[in-house]
């Protein structure tokens, strides 16, 4: 998304950046993972049609991903990445976006770091993309995703066995966004 291509934003414990052609690399080698291609969803790609989806995700003004960066592990961007965030703006009229979240490298998981990049996620999503109502597809076997977004407040919406996922769903509220923001402190910056 052509809006946070150069955002910065920096929590406790993570910053999320744009997902840039230098993170296609590192990000292909993740999407190898048969795991991940089963709790995301996703088909494998070569590595030249990964580029071409870093390029398409950056120009698409309905989807804005955001690469995860573990602070305080190492000084190199690359080597710091641990997953990336994504929102997909699905009905422009009724400002509900998609919410996704992948923490991609193993010993990232289990420390609340998908928690906090959720929680920076949806705070950017409401103030910077106006969103007014979020969903999140997960598969039935991805409980601890479930079970992170119902802590955040969601609620199912539907389940499908057919596709085994389950859809959550959260109306942005006054009280929901002051609830977040007391759950994550942050700022914004620019990212070059």
């Amino acid at each position: 998304m052509k809006l946070n291509i150069n955002t910065q934003i920096n929590g406790p414990n993570i910053t999320l950046v744009p997902y840039r052609k230098h993170h296609v690399p590192k990000y292909h080698m993740w999407m190898k993972s048969e795991e991940l291609q089963r709790l995301t969803a996703s088909e494998p790609l070569s590595l030249e049609q990964e580029y071409e989806m870093q390029k398409s995700w950056q120009d698409d003004e309905d989807k804005c991903t955001f690469i995860i960066l573990q602070k305080n592990t190492e000084t190199n961007e690359i080597d710091s990445m641990i997953g990336d965030t994504n929102i997909f703006v699905t009905d422009k009229e009724n400002y509900i976006g998609e919410i996704e979240i992948m923490i991609a490298e193993e010993s990232a998981r289990g420390k609340k770091l998908g928690w906090e990049a959720v929680i920076l996620m949806l705070i950017y999503g409401i103030k910077y993309i106006n969103l007014k109502m979020y969903e999140a597809k997960i598969s039935l076997s991805n409980i601890i995703s479930i079970q992170m977004f119902k802590k955040l407040g969601f609620s199912e919406k539907s389940k499908s066995e057919i596709f085994q996922e389950v859809t959550l769903q959260k109306e942005v509220t006054k009280e929901w966004i002051v609830w977040l923001e007391n759950k994550c402190k942050y700022t914004i910056e620019n990212y070059s």
